[in-house]
């Protein structure tokens, strides 16, 4: 009880809260690098995942092969790009193993909402003279936006727990807060930084559930 108190006098103390190692400069430098490995993971991902499951064809085999890097621990793949020329790259490495990591949960979960689709509906479409393109983008992509927002939903929330792993490589974010607690011997700093990353999770993790619940209105409007 008393290192949950200090951590939260750590927390509310406005000292902690200013200058570049201040809290709300760190929580900046987390919600920078989360939202740039989102959206290239999505870049990367939700193309692929959308036409493989228009397709019907090599979808299964590029999300087993996707899922093979969840077995793979993110900070290994960390230490080893540091080793490679993308070490030299700034904050490269910590960007393309947090991408890699952010991956298999957008694609899985965008072809599987895509083959969940009603064919009979597609079928519908495609009679009605919609080209392929058009029945991707103004039939299925809107009946399987429920399952593609919960993709990006879980990547998210993954990814603000998990591009702590910044601070090892030096770069920014609310995981120098908790090195920091560990280099000073400061558990209430540590705690502090933990609840900061957790409360971080929740509060995108809410956004993204109500952002699914509205999804199934949008879709029913697309479908029309």
């Amino acid at each position: 009880m008393r290192t949950l108190t200090d951590a939260w006098g750590w927390l509310t103390d406005p000292a902690h809260w200013s200058g570049d190692d201040g809290i709300a400069h760190r929580l900046l430098q987390h919600l920078v690098l989360t939202v740039v490995c989102l959206a290239v993971s999505c870049l990367v991902a939700l193309p692929i995942a959308l036409v493989l499951g228009h397709l019907g064809k090599g979808g299964a085999l590029a999300v087993n092969i996707s899922n093979v890097g969840r077995a793979v621990p993110t900070f290994a793949v960390l230490v080893l790009l540091l080793l490679t020329p993308v070490g030299r790259w700034g904050e490269g490495p910590t960007v393309v193993a947090l991408v890699l990591f952010a991956v298999p949960p957008l694609l899985t979960n965008a072809y599987v909402g895509m083959r969940e689709v009603d064919r009979s509906t597609v079928q519908a479409a495609r009679g009605m003279g919609m080209t392929g393109r058009q029945t991707l983008l103004h039939v299925e992509l809107p009946l399987s936006l429920p399952m593609v927002l919960n993709g990006v939903r879980i990547a998210a929330v993954q990814l603000v727990a998990t591009a702590t792993i910044a601070a090892l490589a030096g770069g920014g974010g609310l995981g120098r807060i908790i090195t920091a607690g560990f280099n000073l011997a400061s558990t209430p700093q540590v705690v502090a930084g933990a609840v900061l990353v957790a409360a971080f999770a929740l509060v995108v993790e809410g956004a993204f559930e109500i952002a699914e619940r509205l999804s199934p209105r949008r879709a029913r409007g697309g479908a029309r």
